[in-house]
Parts: C-alpha cells; sequence; structure tokens
C-alpha cells in the first residue's frame, strides 16, 4: 500500500528537492513533474520522511496549496501528485453551491484527498484554458470553496450528469483531446446502456447465469409469450435510470386480464387492468418509443412484509487495481412501487436487518459479493475505456439463486442515507481517488498498456 507523504516548502535556497532516503534511485533525477507542468530540479536524499521543494519549483509547478502528496519515479524523472481532475457540468454562479445540488457529493468527494494523498479539484468545459495548459479548478477546504489555476491533471474522474450532457459534442471533443493528445486517463466514462451490459454479459458462461431473459425492441407476440412463461415481466428503457418509465406487467391467468403497475408523472405509484396486451400498450405507449425498450423476465423475489427486496452493492477498483465491494445494502419496495428505488417510496435496510439469521445473512452475502465481483471484472474486460467503479442492483429469488438487473457505471447515492451505512460513504470517496492514483502510476511506468 503506498503511504503519503507532508510536503513543505523551503524559501531560502531554488531548484531542489529532498526526499528520504528510503527511495531507492536507480539513475540521478533531472525533472520534476506536477501534473503536466514540469521543470529541471536536484533531487536531494535525507533522512527525514517529506518532501521538501524549493519555492521556485512551487512556483513554477503551479501547486496549488500545502498537503500530503505521492512521489513517483521513472528513469531520471520525478512525479509529486497525482493531480486529479474531476470533470462535470452544471456549475452555477454561487459562492457556496458551485456545482448546484450536487455540490455536496464533490465536498465530500474531496475531503477524501487528504487521507488517499493527493490533490483533487472539480472543473467543466468553462475551467480550461487551452493556451496556457492550465484549469481554474475548483478545491474544497474547511473554509469553503476556492478556484485556484493548475496544470493539467494526471488523470480524470468522469462525473457528468446524464445522458444528455455526456452526449454533448463540445464535452466529448474536451475528453478526446485530453485524452488523445495529452495522454491523460479518464475513467468512468459514458453511461452504461442496459441492453448492451446484457449483450457483453451473455455470451460469458461465468456470469450467463445471473441475467434474466432480456430482448430488445419488444413485441405484443413476444411479450405474451415471456408472461406465459414467467406470469410478470418489466419493460424498462433501455437507456433509462432511477428507476424512472418502468412498467411491470403482470398476467392473471384466472380472469385472463394484464394488470400494469408504473409510476406516473404525478409522482404516484399506479395499478391498471387491461383486457389486451394490444390496449396496454396502446394505452401507455402514446409517447413513447417500444422500440426504445427491453422486456425483462420478472423474478419471484424474496419478500419481508409482502414487499419485494432487492439489493444494492457498489464496487470499486481500488490503488492495486482491483476490485473490490464497498458498500451493500438492501432496498424494500414501497406500497404498490413498481421498483425499489427510494424516490418510488422505497426503504433502505442493513442485510443484517433483512436477515436477522446469522448463517443465512452470510450465505446471502457472500452470494452477492461473489456475483458483483465476477460481474464487474467481466464487465471491466469487455467494457471499453477505464471503468473505477460500478452500482448494481441485483435480486435474489425465493431459492437463493442470484439476479441481476442492473449495471450502473456512475451509481446513486441514496443507500448512504441510512445511518449504518454512511461509514461506507467516506470508504466510496476514497476509492475513486485511489484508483486515479493507481492510473496515474500506470501512466508513468506503462503508458502503452494503458493507452493501447
Amino acid at each position: 500500500m503506498r503511504t503519503s507523504l507532508p510536503l513543505s516548502v523551503s524559501k531560502n535556497e531554488s531548484g531542489k528537492v529532498y526526499i528520504p532516503n528510503t527511495f531507492k534511485l536507480n539513475t540521478p533525477i533531472k525533472q520534476l513533474f506536477f501534473g503536466t507542468s514540469s521543470c529541471e530540479c536536484e533531487v536531494i536524499q535525507v533522512e527525514k520522511q517529506e518532501i521538501r521543494i524549493s519555492e521556485d519549483i512551487y512556483s513554477a509547478l503551479r501547486i496549488p496549496y500545502i498537503s500530503r502528496t505521492q512521489l513517483f519515479f521513472n528513469e531520471d524523472t520525478l512525479y509529486i501528485g497525482p493531480l486529479v481532475g474531476i470533470f462535470t457540468a452544471g456549475f452555477s454562479e454561487s459562492a457556496i453551491r458551485p456545482i448546484g445540488e450536487r455540490t455536496l457529493f464533490f465536498s465530500k468527494l474531496l475531503a477524501a484527498e487528504k487521507a488517499v494523498g493527493a490533490y483533487v479539484f472539480v472543473f467543466g468545459a468553462k475551467h480550461i484554458d487551452w493556451e496556457k495548459g492550465t484549469i481554474q479548478g475548483l478545491f474544497h477546504h474547511r473554509n469553503g470553496w476556492e478556484t485556484i489555476e493548475v496544470p493539467f491533471p494526471n488523470v480524470i474522474y468522469d462525473r457528468l450528469p446524464n445522458r444528455k450532457t455526456e452526449k454533448n459534442r463540445t464535452l466529448q471533443q474536451i475528453k478526446q483531446r485530453l485524452h488523445n493528445e495529452y495522454l491523460i486517463p479518464w475513467f468512468n466514462p459514458g453511461f452504461f446502456d442496459k441492453w448492451e451490459v446484457h449483450q457483453l454479459l451473455e455470451g460469458d458462461s461465468r456470469v450467463a447465469s445471473y441475467l434474466p431473459e432480456t430482448h430488445k425492441t419488444p413485441t405484443f407476440t413476444l411479450i405474451e409469450r415471456m408472461l406465459s412463461k414467467y406470469q410478470h415481466v418489466y419493460l424498462k428503457p433501455a437507456n433509462g435510470s432511477l428507476g424512472l418509465g418502468i412498467f411491470q406487467i403482470i398476467f392473471d391467468k384466472e380472469n385472463e386480464g394484464y394488470y400494469c403497475r408504473y409510476r406516473d408523472e404525478q409522482n404516484t405509484n399506479r395499478l391498471q387492468r387491461f383486457s389486451t396486451i394490444e390496449a396496454l400498450i396502446n394505452t401507455h405507449f402514446k409517447k413513447r418509443r417500444l422500440e426504445d425498450y427491453i422486456v425483462q423476465q420478472g423474478i419471484h423475489l424474496v419478500r419481508v412484509d409482502k414487499k419485494a427486496v432487492d439489493f444494492r452493492i457498489h464496487t470499486n477498483k481500488n490503488e492495486e487495481g482491483q476490485w473490490q465491494v464497498s458498500v451493500m445494502a438492501a432496498k424494500i419496495s414501497g406500497l404498490g412501487s413498481v421498483t425499489t428505488h427510494v424516490n418510488n417510496g422505497g426503504v433502505i435496510r442493513t442485510i443484517q436487518e433483512i436477515f436477522p439469521n446469522t448463517e443465512e445473512c452470510d450465505r446471502i452475502t457472500s452470494s452477492l459479493n461473489d456475483a458483483a465481483l465476477t460481474l464487474s471484472k467481466v464487465i471491466d474486460r469487455r467494457y471499453k475505456g477505464h471503468i473505477g467503479e460500478i452500482g448494481f442492483d441485483l435480486g435474489v429469488d425465493k431459492d437463493g439463486k442470484v439476479w441481476l438487473f442492473e449495471a450502473n457505471s456512475k451509481p446513486g447515492r441514496s443507500i448512504f442515507s441510512h445511518p449504518k451505512l454512511r461509514k461506507y460513504d467516506k470508504l466510496s470517496s476514497q476509492l475513486p481517488l485511489q484508483y486515479a492514483i493507481y492510473l496515474t502510476e500506470a501512466t508513468i511506468k506503462s503508458p502503452e498498456e494503458l493507452f493501447k
């Protein structure tokens, strides 16, 4: 595990960098980098476990403030950092809430920088100065938000807020330019498409058993066949999120009717009965396009107080670039709700609260943990780009079998509202920054592997 070191500035000399003699140097260091800025230097090794640089180097590299930081080496070059940029959109003019409603989320993320030993800032398109090769980065400290000019970062963490913003041509060009021209690794690019993820996974024997039967562009005939087989199915937008636009269709064999459960435009859970599938589809898909939806097998989930339960599991890559489970929670569906989402009336619980029996709890936890890690590794291997975190919605049926309902590249944070899960909020903020450290070192030591 890497250890960060305190940084200090020497005012009475120039061009010098002092580092601990515990670092073994194979060749004399001639150059020092911070982000994409660099300068020549003389490196002197001392006993003290700190990094001390002369004031002229501190200014030339545009290091924003004194903090704890890491050291990286490659032949005759030394790197201080990393400098991590979090790219997003939706900035406001407010000094207190510069990123609108998401300001609190970003302040928590930036608060983890000292624990991991990195410099972390938030930026958007308007903050980049291409001529100078600098960014007006938003940093967060005890006294609030501060804008400081820094060089381009070592690595970029993508936190664009939604699919519409992600498709913005200007933002796509910025990403391509920073990645291609400056060779800055960019992780968590893009929102997952449900159908694309399903196709990536269904051909892999390690994870195919987790997949409910799923089809793109459903027809009346296909929906009828799946209802006959499973009694209920879900219609989901292929590019949807937050449980929006989802319909549960239930076939009543005795009365030969079709029930449709959904959430209307007034955020009210509704249940309607139709005599035919055609009537149901024609009612709810006047403005929606059925070809933009997937149809998915309904699963008879474990229940608590007669309410369906599914599970949210977050996985993250750590500073070794390895996947780990960072948090696991249960979600109980709201009364009459089509999903377990909190905004649909769902309730967050710990796994222990759902399964008080220790043996059963351990068995379910182990099954969910194994499924989440295996799915993470397969998605990571098959998906283009660097992925640092995934949020899974998994179900467990009455026989104990695990099912994948959804994988999210930018998972929500609602589960951390539970008092017993708040401690994991801090961990899930640190892990993306730890992965940024891993990517920084990989870029320095083996860029040909990262950008192949």
